[in-house]
């Protein structure tokens, strides 16, 4: 089967909708925290190590603009700096209860709406896109595998 000369703008396009229908999910709930604030809670919360300055190279900020998200997310009672049972002059970032709350229920919701998308599509399309979906996370994980073409120079 030959790849129609446009397959890479339509995967644009479908992952800007992809994103209008996620980022219309949180803002229907007049969510209480920036996107940003978000961003440092999921980052947090799929990292447990994490620290200030390992949030700043995250983020790709300054290490001052990290500390200060955190500062507001501490707080509003999303966020506690901890010290590290290892090395008590470390300090590391620990989602709440309530911030694992609200994660827990954005992702019901960006689930909920996509899933709206889904049933609007015929059954079959949406087994196609599984698939297809499926085999584009394999290409791209194998893509980031590969060994870079100077690395492969030097080898």
């Amino acid at each position: 089967m030959e790849r129609p000369p446009n397959l890479a703008a339509a995967i644009d396009a479908a992952a800007e909708a992809l994103i209008g229908v996620l980022e219309s999910a949180a803002s229907r709930h007049h969510m209480s925290v920036s996107p940003t604030q978000l961003r440092v809670l999921s980052l947090i919360t799929e990292r447990p190590e994490t620290n200030v300055n390992r949030l700043a190279e995250l983020l790709d900020v300054v290490p001052s603009s990290a500390s200060r998200l955190c500062d507001r997310l501490e707080a509003t009672g999303l966020l506690r700096r901890v010290a590290d049972p290892r090395d008590r002059r470390e300090v590391r970032l620990m989602p709440t209860a309530a911030a694992e709350t609200l994660l827990g229920e954005l992702k019901q919701r960006r689930h909920r709406a996509v899933q709206a998308v889904l049933d609007r599509m015929p059954q079959r399309t949406q087994h196609e896109l599984l698939l297809a979906l499926v085999a584009f996370a394999q290409a791209a994980e194998a893509g980031s595998a590969a060994p870079t073409d100077a690395a492969a120079r030097t080898a």
